[in-house]
């Protein structure tokens, strides 16, 4: 794969979720990824690879790590890695014998990335938990949904994929570039819950400040606001209007025609009822389609709230190429863009373990080593001698 981190080598453990999409980011940008899975996985939700978007742009090797030569054949690929990402409970990767301390010290520039969802220490290290549950502990998920109802989870966007995923994605390319300077890896713990507490920290900013009250939909930000909110139109679909500020506030309200009485009622919390009232009844009186055709591109602060099959499909998604086809599956292209070293094309996920000897053997092994493998059951059968 072309892209910035072309002579990056990173060792995956396969995992589900926020490894995951670290890994496929690293492996968009360029880098070669090596997962490795357990001996004899199979695929998790998907009947075909290809529809496994946490899994493209690498190769996939099955090592049973619970045999010794297993483990003994994960630490010979470690000596030529850049990175090591595993998600496991604090603890399994030292049991399996492949923590950081016998890594770091087969290969002392290692980065050793580790996901967890309550981090590596903590009362909680060992719970089990979820994308809603980290949201829950940090005060995220209490500030999201509407007022009179309970807490909606976003998704889990917010600590598997933001709090998690791309925070370990930094810390990596963090410890990195510190390697440049020392010459030594080092241990990324990454935890979600940590993330999601950075990441709230223009609420919590806000709220420190007595700029934020804390209940739900009663803010500028989480739907208190009239003008910072999601309307339904004559069609039954929805539009989202994001005029914060007075100057866009002002485009709005313009290019709607909102009455000058209601334009007064921005700036008088104790009116945005009346206002909200007065907005979702002018947005009822038109098609999403009508809406888009007078505000799409003003600085009115508006976009169509679209379906998943529809916004792939969106003229200006469309011209930047945002979205792409691979191997007949409709999804995201490499983010974030470079105009030296630009990322290349998505390649399809493979199944687990199906490039086990290749990939052994471009790392490295020769083809004595993987009979001796095989023969120990540390990998599968070959299917011909390399």
């Amino acid at each position: 794969m072309p892209g910035p981190l072309a002579a990056l080598r990173v060792l995956e453990l396969a995992g589900l979720g926020p490894a995951p999409l670290c890994c496929t980011l690293l492996a968009d940008l360029g880098a070669e990824v090596l997962r490795v899975e357990r001996l004899g996985a199979g695929l998790v939700f998907y009947s075909e690879a290809r529809f496994d978007l946490l899994a493209r742009s690498r190769r996939s090797a099955a090592i049973d790590l619970k045999r010794p030569a297993g483990r003994d054949a994960l630490l010979q690929l470690v000596e030529r890695a850049d990175v090591l990402v595993e998600g496991f409970r604090p603890g399994v990767a030292e049991k399996l014998g492949v923590g950081p301390e016998t890594c770091l010290a087969r290969n002392p520039r290692l980065v050793y990335g580790r996901m967890t969802g309550w981090g590596q220490t903590g009362p909680l290290a060992q719970a089990a938990g979820h994308d809603i549950n980290y949201l829950a502990l940090s005060g995220a998920l209490h500030a999201i949904g509407p007022a009179d109802h309970a807490p909606v989870p976003p998704l889990n966007l917010i600590a598997d994929f933001g709090g998690g995923a791309l925070y370990l994605a930094a810390g990596i390319l963090a410890a990195l570039f510190e390697r440049q300077s020392s010459g030594r890896g080092q241990v990324v713990d990454a935890a979600m819950l940590d993330g999601v507490a950075h990441l709230m920290s223009m609420t919590f900013s806000l709220f420190a400040a007595g700029l934020w009250r804390d209940r739900r939909a009663s803010n500028l930000l989480d739907g208190g606001a009239p003008f910072y909110a999601v309307y339904e139109t004559r069609d039954g679909k929805y539009i989202s209007i994001g005029a914060l500020e007075q100057h866009f506030f002002d485009v709005l309200a313009e290019r709607i025609g909102l009455p000058p009485e209601q334009r007064a009622r921005r700036s008088k919390p104790q009116e945005w009822p009346q206002l909200r009232a007065a907005l979702a009844a002018i947005f009822r009186d038109k098609t999403r389609d009508e809406w888009c055709a007078l505000l799409e591109g003003s600085d009115a602060c508006f976009a169509p709230v679209l379906s998943l099959a529809e916004a792939p499909d969106h003229p200006h998604q469309r011209a930047r190429g945002t979205f792409c086809e691979v191997g007949g599956v409709r999804q995201s292209a490499a983010a974030p863009r470079f105009d030296r070293t630009p990322a290349g094309t998505p390649v399809p996920g493979r199944d687990p373990g199906a490039d086990t000897a290749p990939a052994l053997l471009d790392w490295g092994f020769s083809s004595e080593q993987l009979r001796a493998l095989a023969e120990a059951g540390a990998i599968g059968p070959l299917a011909s001698a390399p």
